[in-house]
């Protein structure tokens, strides 16, 4: 099953945004109290939230299909994150 078709859904700036977002939820001290298993769902609804407004500040309507793509992008943020954390414990073994 070739799913190489989903990059063509990615939105760039949704998808380093919630990047960062991601890493905060991690790394700051004081969220914490925010656990684990509730990081892609916010990052869903994020991705969500950033691509609509994205699109409707470039002067185009807000579909599904926008809502969607970006829901995809923040969870693809999430699994990016995975990638990279087990790149950088592969290299530090």
């Amino acid at each position: 099953m070739d799913l190489s078709f989903l990059t063509d859904y990615y939105i760039p700036v949704v998808l380093v945004a919630c990047l960062i977002v991601g890493y905060c939820i991690k790394h700051i001290t004081w969220l914490e109290k925010v656990s684990n298993e509730y990081i892609p769902a916010i990052l869903a609804i994020l991705g969500a939230a950033l691509a609509c407004i994205s699109t409707a500040s470039g002067g185009n309507s807000i579909t599904l299909e926008t809502i969607v793509y970006g829901a995809f992008t923040g969870l693809a943020s999430t699994g990016l994150h995975q990638a990279f954390k087990q790149i950088i414990d592969k290299n530090n073994s």
